[in-house]
């Protein structure tokens, strides 16, 4: 998701941030759910209200009889489509992030994952993706929702990420949480080359000097910011890491063995998501590195512009690549 627009004004409800300097897909989520309904007659499609602002009009559009808009009704559109699960049906469901992680968490937890019912809920509205204050940015959704037993937690990296992981589902064997990129989303990974696997991460450019792993809409941020830096002649490394849950514990250490230092960016919390995650796997291997951790603070952000907020807190390409330079500095010189 690009990190320019009009820096002063806070976008409305279903307003985008335009993608500039990439290629860019409308309703990828849609399209790619459209396409799976027509292999699959077991998928139906939910939504709490928000079909429109979750890309989920194309479903509804191309199967009005497999579609369900359960009102603004959170848990219960978890149980709904817990209830569809159990009957053999193959329930995609659609919120806001903080919606699905705050409001519905229990039923997630019980009604879904207890049972392992293949409910595929995909939240809009992650971490800092909206100007509309604390209420509506998803700042700690993969910290909650990986603390549920047997739920998969995916931050997709954009257009072609996330359209494989609609693919995915189908096949999973157990529920899945994953974030939504919606209306207009770049396409950073090459749809013939990237593959989606449960599970797994992928090292998308190599490096000796400094590592930066990375999920969701961080790793186009990394990959630009790691560009940036090799023209200062220092050698990054890239790695994109879509689950925090399975995680690709062995991936991240053996990416890490391979640099000097190593600086973690996610659309999240720094607390309780990937960059904890990473502590955690180097920790276990007993991998030393210098590490620091990019993420938004233990705070509610304010309303305003997305690009004002993003820079604010450290997310733009601009604040990640200033301080994966500065980190550099000491400990790659």
């Amino acid at each position: 998701m690009a990190d320019t627009a009009a820096p002063g004004r806070t976008l409305g409800m279903g307003e985008v941030v335009p993608v500039t300097g990439r290629a860019a897909v409308t309703a990828p989520f849609g399209a790619a759910l459209v396409a799976a309904a027509q292999r699959d007659s077991r998928i139906v499609g939910l939504s709490a209200d928000l079909a429109k602002y979750t890309d989920m009009l194309p479903f509804r559009d191309a199967f009005p009889d497999r579609f369900f808009n359960v009102g603004m009704a959170e848990q219960n559109l978890v149980a709904v489509a817990a209830g569809l699960a159990k009957v053999g049906l193959l329930p995609y469901a659609t919120t806001y992030a903080v919606f699905a992680s705050r409001r519905a968490f229990d039923f997630m937890a019980i009604a879904v994952a207890h049972s392992g019912a293949p409910v595929r809920l995909f939240a809009g509205l992650p971490g800092l993706t909206t100007g509309y204050g604390g209420t509506h940015q998803g700042i700690d959704d993969l910290a909650l929702m990986a603390a549920i037993p047997g739920l998969a937690v995916i931050d997709p990296c954009d257009a072609t990420e996330l359209a494989q992981v609609v693919e995915a589902g189908l096949d999973h064997d157990g529920p899945i949480y994953c974030r939504l990129m919606r209306a207009s989303v770049p396409r950073v990974l090459d749809p013939d080359a990237y593959r989606f696997a449960m599970g797994r991460a992928r090292q998308l450019r190599a490096g000796s000097d400094l590592g930066l792993i990375a999920t969701g809409l961080m790793t186009e941020r990394a990959l630009d910011a790691a560009e940036t830096l090799g023209r200062q002649g220092l050698s990054v490394g890239v790695l994109h890491v879509p689950c925090l849950k399975p995680f690709d514990a062995d991936a991240v250490v053996q990416f890490a063995s391979g640099v000097r230092a190593v600086v973690t960016a996610e659309n999240h919390m720094a607390q309780g998501g990937l960059g904890t995650r990473v502590v955690e796997a180097l920790y276990a291997a007993a991998i030393q590195r210098p590490l620091h951790r990019v993420g938004l603070p233990d705070r509610y952000i304010e309303c305003g512009s997305l690009p004002y907020l993003q820079d604010r807190y450290g997310l733009s390409t601009d604040r990640l690549t200033q301080a994966a330079l500065a980190f550099a500095r000491i400990h790659c010189a």
